[in-house]
């Protein structure tokens, strides 16, 4: 097929579908979309909650719990550790297909009814205070982070130790005030370095130990705002320096800063890729339009996939670890595959399209809450017949009588 550009019917501004579009649109079963790439991300985004918690009453108990639903969002919140035990059952809110009123206007009603877990987290041990976590041992106020271990104030901090006020930092230790650092030890208020020791102040430094206020170094030792010292030289300036004071350190901050803009910077933040556009993109092949994503081939328009890989994927927002086919969907990941239109559904998640928190399933088509199940819409069950034989019929009566918003906006299927 040849490039069409369409209207945006949210933004109306003009975007561009390309062949290679149309080609994963038929590959997946779904039309063209009506909005562009932009305003499907933050119509993906509202669902999400990046790094804030509030108190709120538990809707079962009245107690005051920490959520990341405040208290005026129109939704029940279980604490987490009751929503995922087996002493309530989603399946008792299903309910028959209205065919007479909008699919995913019951698909919405259904959403306010199911009770949503206070936080998004797997396996957390004495770390009460964090979100959208998985794996963390003694941590506190850490977002979107896996695998962590003695951390605090952090957003996007894996498999790090004893590390705080951190945001993209992978396999490091004892690391502070950071941005993008990776595989580092004793690394303070610098961003995009890696396989780096004792370093203060810098910026995109590779392989390099005992630098201050440096800048695009590579493989060097005992630098200063990248003049190089011998050993006994750095320490005593290291000294002199004196960044045990606060004033001192938010001055040597800004001087750092200031020395940086001297330098080059790179078009394009990854390694190891092949055929690649957007930035912190690494390891990956044909992906395009696409930003902080690792081991993904042949994506478009994806963001937040750092945990990788992942492959085939469109409109695919936060997470991976093993995800393929992937459309229109944020925060879902660990073994998931063919999910359309869904959001929370984690793990080893299949043929699932308009979900949300849905874990552990297949073949479910505009479920809320459900855990261990298939063959399910709007949260009752269809043997595999019947559910094979009503999918499609859903499909023609969203088309048909699509669902409309307060804006006007038209939501037929895929829209």
């Amino acid at each position: 097929m040849k490039s069409q550009i369409k209207t945006c019917q949210n933004c109306k501004k003009e975007f561009v579908i390309e062949p290679e579009d149309f080609e994963f649109y038929d590959k997946i079963k779904v039309p063209a979309p009506t909005w562009c790439s932009e305003c499907r991300l933050l119509r993906r985004m509202i669902h999400r909650n990046e790094h804030f918690l509030y108190k709120r009453k538990d809707s079962r108990t009245g107690k005051l719990i920490f959520s990341t639903i405040s208290e005026s969002a129109p939704v029940k919140v279980y604490e987490r550790e009751y929503w995922w035990s087996d002493n309530w059952n989603p399946m008792e809110y299903g309910r028959a297909i209205d065919w007479n009123r909008p699919f995913l206007e019951q698909v919405k009603e259904l959403d306010r009814e199911v009770p949503w877990f206070s936080r998004s987290v797997i396996n957390l041990v004495n770390s009460d205070y964090c979100a959208n976590c998985g794996d963390l041992k003694n941590c506190y106020l850490i977002f979107h982070s896996d695998a962590s271990e003695d951390c605090a104030y952090g957003v996007v901090v894996t498999h790090s130790k004893d590390s705080f006020d951190n945001y993209e930092l992978h396999s490091s230790e004892l690391c502070h005030q950071c941005f993008i650092v990776h595989k580092s030890y004793r690394a303070f208020f610098s961003s995009h370095c890696q396989n780096c020791q004792d370093v203060y102040f810098s910026k995109n430094l590779a392989n390099c130990q005992n630098c201050f206020a440096c800048c695009n170094l590579r493989n060097k030792k005992y630098h200063i705002f990248n003049k190089p010292y011998t050993k006994e030289e750095y320490f005593k300036k290291l000294k002199e320096f004196d960044i045990g004071s606060y004033k001192n350190t938010a001055e040597l901050q800004k001087k750092a800063q200031g020395f940086w803009l001297q330098f080059p910077q790179k078009f394009i933040h990854g390694i190891k890729n092949v055929n690649v556009t957007g930035d912190y993109i690494n390891y990956s092949k044909n992906v395009f339009d696409s930003f902080f994503v690792r081991e993904s081939e042949d994506c478009k328009y994806c963001f937040g996939s750092e945990r990788g890989p992942i492959k085939d994927c469109y409109d695919y927002t936060i997470w991976g670890l093993n995800a393929e086919l992937i459309y229109d969907s944020t925060q879902v990941g660990r073994g998931v595959s063919r999910l359309k239109f869904c959001a929370f559904c984690y793990p080893n998640c299949r043929d699932l399209e308009y979900c949300i928190r849905c874990h552990s399933s297949s073949n479910l088509f505009g479920c809320i809450g459900l855990r261990h199940k298939e063959y399910c819409i709007l949260n009752k069950q269809y043997t595999k017949e019947e559910y094979e034989e009503l999918v499609p019929k859903i499909i023609e009566h969203m088309n048909k009588m699509p669902y409309k918003d307060k804006k006007g906006r038209i939501y037929k299927y895929g829209e």
